[in-house]
């Protein structure tokens, strides 16, 4: 993207608009249990640096503590609810790493935002703890001075 189409913005308001996106989603779960508590922060918008300037809000969070068999059917419902509210699904199926965990990636139709929603059952008597991961990032911008 050339840097004169990257659109200036508010960070505070991206970042606030972030969060909304991410509770639509926790809401779209259908679902209670205990949540990773974090906000949206700025984030550079590409890994190399290349657009220098240019960030992006970012949001990752989690939600455990709830049986297995919950949280698959979470993810079922996530699957049937996000085009109905908002959101293209562009992946789903297993994702790149060893334990190929289920994963959904959608965008919202707007095209202001992406989420990439993982699923991560561990078997009974494990230590690690079952979850779902989501990241929800917005569009690239400049922070408006």
């Amino acid at each position: 993207m050339k840097d004169f189409e990257v659109p200036v913005r508010d960070a505070e308001k991206v970042q606030q608009a972030t969060e909304r996106k991410s509770s639509q989603i926790m809401e779209l779960l259908g679902m209670k249990g205990k949540l990773t508590q974090s906000g949206a922060l700025p984030s550079p918008c590409s890994e190399d640096g290349s657009e220098s300037g240019t960030l992006q809000a970012y949001h990752p969070w989690s939600v455990y503590g709830v049986p297995n068999e919950e949280l698959t059917s979470a993810m079922g419902r996530l699957r049937e609810r996000l085009p109905k509210n908002g959101w293209r699904i562009v992946k789903e199926g297993p994702d790149g790493t060893a334990s190929k965990a289920p994963q959904i990636v959608a965008d919202s139709t707007d095209k202001e935002f992406s989420a990439d929603i993982r699923l991560s059952v561990e078997p009974a008597g494990s230590d690690k703890t079952s979850l779902i991961e989501v990241t929800v990032v917005s569009a690239c911008f400049r922070k408006q001075k």
